[in-house]
């Protein structure tokens, strides 16, 4: 008896204690996630206050349990108890169950008219302001109404030297968007802007990563929609256009090449000089994600110009990080170094430093058809499954907590820290397209939970402690990105409801004289003065698109994916075709080879002689591009 009252006693004490915090501050511990819809989680904690034996038990499911109970870490997930509810998480969004349920089961069409102007309005406002303050520099600081550049005065400064590049970034990484708006008069002025004004031999140090899905994607996406005969946005042909946007977009893939240079795994350098190559101090150190996402935009532009090597080099990166993985888990970490190829940080997750690397093998085989790519992806998501999940077995139903991915050890799947990053909030759009419905709707509402406490995603939560890690918010995509994916697969009006709130958010937190401004913390709302061009070119994106539902891009013949930077491009079958044969034998299954590094050995990688990378780059591919411009 003297246990029960110790834990009753301690039930009583933390419940007081969250109170106090949620009166004074909205930030205290909760005993789960108050979700803004009756998920049937908030029943969950009103039984662990009714019942001291099933709370204990179902505590013992917890996330946070899983930090110190060694012995259960390498379990998948908890058990189902056999008494659960067998509901479907999806009934918990049929008409007529509460309050929340009326709320959201629907979504008047004046209502959705309105979130799409507002939508538009918003973009505009950054659009506009960008173009009269910062044109031609890369982005708009919006609250001085002033442009901003690389920070040539302080070259460490990677935060913003690694996007910034001096080449417009802004106006080039919101051009498919302008068509997709509908507006082609200025999609045609941006394009004359691009041609007429930029170039690409910089004196910048650029992150390879960022490069090319800001710049590089944005490129080849606009050259796609200009020349697509189908002409789903109308006819947006332009006149006297010679394929000046894949010219620009093959020159600065060359100034990326010298990334691939001089690397003993094949894995890139992080950072090129667009003049000058790698840089002499360059870090022998690259993200996951930063090396192995560079396959979908590498592998459109060889094939739109029918030279390989582009997609070479992308694919041997993919191969040479994937030889790599655990032998235990299937998992790999999070930063590896290229010349050796050991593995700096263990840490194996969805979030930064890995997200896009999952999403580009699942992107690249929709795109390119390679079988070796879902290969890649179907073992991959199986071990994630396996060891990054925590919580219930099945996500709508059983004991123990809603589902998260958490952060662990590479080698043995045991949980490094407590915390999750905004950026993870892609992974439900990403089982969206895999067919993992269901598991998307469970991880999707756990973020949206997020939102609704701080109307907004701080970049780091701690799960454990159900408060902010990292508090700032600049304004990024992932969430509302997968509210729009979430949108076309169910067509349930919940997901118009969670866009219509993080419009509202953004336009009451962020708004400030010339644009949307970085949350500084998501709590008090101070802002930080800078506007990140993926807030143009993928935010206010997807939420126009998610209220557009007659936009040509969801009714055109051809159907579309997006990039990891929300780029527009075709599923088409000349994206399927090959001019060139010494990828073919990687389509069959191979042995794993006992060599660490297979990428730099195995029949896949090798390539002819004059492609070799101890030849002088820069002349030979500039030779090439003259090549190109003269077939063009």
């Amino acid at each position: 008896m003297q246990w029960r009252s110790i834990v009753i006693g301690l039930l009583f004490l933390r419940l007081a204690l969250s109170c106090v915090l949620w009166l004074a501050f909205g930030l205290g511990p909760s005993w789960g996630f108050n979700f803004p819809i009756n998920f049937n989680f908030n029943l969950h904690k009103i039984e662990l206050l009714r019942d001291g034996d099933r709370a204990s038990q179902r505590t013992a499911n917890t996330w946070s349990q899983k930090t110190y109970a060694q012995n259960d870490l390498g379990k998948t997930c908890s058990k189902v108890g056999e008494n659960s509810p067998k509901k479907s998480y999806l009934s918990f969004f049929e008409d007529g169950r509460d309050e929340y349920d009326k709320k959201y089961s629907s979504f008047p069409d004046t209502l959705k008219v309105e979130m799409r102007r507002l939508a538009k309005d918003m973009f505009y406002f950054g659009y506009d302001n960008y173009m009269k303050y910062a044109f031609p520099e890369d982005e708009l600081n919006p609250i001085d109404c002033q442009g901003r550049g690389p920070d040539v005065l302080n070259p460490s400064n990677i935060n913003i030297n690694d996007v910034l590049g001096n080449y417009s970034l802004t106006l080039i990484d919101t051009l498919d968007t302008l068509l997709i708006l509908g507006n082609v008069s200025e999609f045609h002025k941006a394009v004359r802007l691009v041609i007429d004004t930029v170039s690409f031999d910089k004196d910048s140090t650029v992150q390879v990563f960022e490069a090319n899905i800001r710049i590089l994607g944005s490129l080849i996406s606009a050259h796609i929609l200009l020349t697509d005969p189908q002409h789903p946005f109308g006819d947006v042909s332009l006149e006297d256009y010679d394929n000046e946007l894949l010219h620009l977009a093959h020159d600065l893939a060359v100034r990326l090449l010298p990334a691939f240079e001089n690397t003993s795994t094949g894995i890139p350098y992080p950072r090129v000089n667009l003049k000058k190559g790698v840089p002499p101090n360059s870090v022998n150190e690259t993200c996951t994600a930063g090396a192995g996402s560079l396959l979908v935009e590498f592998g459109i532009l060889s094939r739109l110009i029918g030279d390989s090597t582009f997609e070479w080099v992308a694919r041997r990166a993919v191969r040479a990080l994937w030889s790599l993985r655990s032998n235990e888990t299937g998992l790999l970490g999070n930063v590896v170094n290229i010349q050796t190829g050991q593995w700096v940080s263990k840490q194996s997750g969805l979030g930064a430093g890995m997200d896009s690397f999952y999403e580009y093998l699942l992107k690249s085989y929709i795109l390119f058809g390679e079988k070796e790519d879902y290969r890649m992806f179907s073992a991959a998501y199986d071990s994630i499954q396996s060891h990054l999940r925590r919580g219930r077995e099945a996500c709508n139903e059983g004991e123990g907590d809603p589902p998260l991915y958490v952060n662990v050890n590479m080698f043995n799947g045991q949980i490094m820290n407590t915390w999750i990053d905004s950026l993870q909030a892609f992974f439900p759009g990403l089982q969206v397209l895999n067919g993992d419905v269901e598991n998307a709707i469970c991880l999707h509402a756990f973020y949206y939970a997020i939102w609704k406490r701080f109307g907004a995603l701080p970049e780091r939560y701690n799960w454990q402690l159900q408060a902010p890690d990292v508090l700032f918010y600049p304004l990024r995509p992932e969430l509302v990105e997968s509210t729009y994916l979430l949108y076309q697969a169910t067509k349930n009006p919940f997901y118009l409801h969670v866009g219509m709130d993080i419009l509202q958010s953004l336009e009451k937190n962020a708004k400030v004289k010339c644009g949307y401004a970085t949350l500084h913390h998501v709590v008090d709302k101070s802002k930080e003065d800078r506007m990140e061009s993926f807030f143009l070119s993928e935010t206010c994106k997807y939420l126009y698109l998610l209220f557009d539902e007659d936009n040509p891009l969801h009714h055109s013949e051809s159907r579309y994916i997006f990039t990891t930077e929300g780029h527009v491009v075709p599923i088409e079958p000349r994206f399927r075709e090959r001019t060139w044969s010494h990828l073919q034998s990687c389509d069959e299954p191979r042995d794993e080879p006992s060599n660490p590094h297979p990428s730099n050995t195995s029949n896949c990688d090798r390539i002819p002689e004059e492609r070799r990378f101890g030849l002088p780059l820069k002349s030979v591919y500039m030779r090439q591009i003259d090549h190109m411009v003269g077939l063009f």
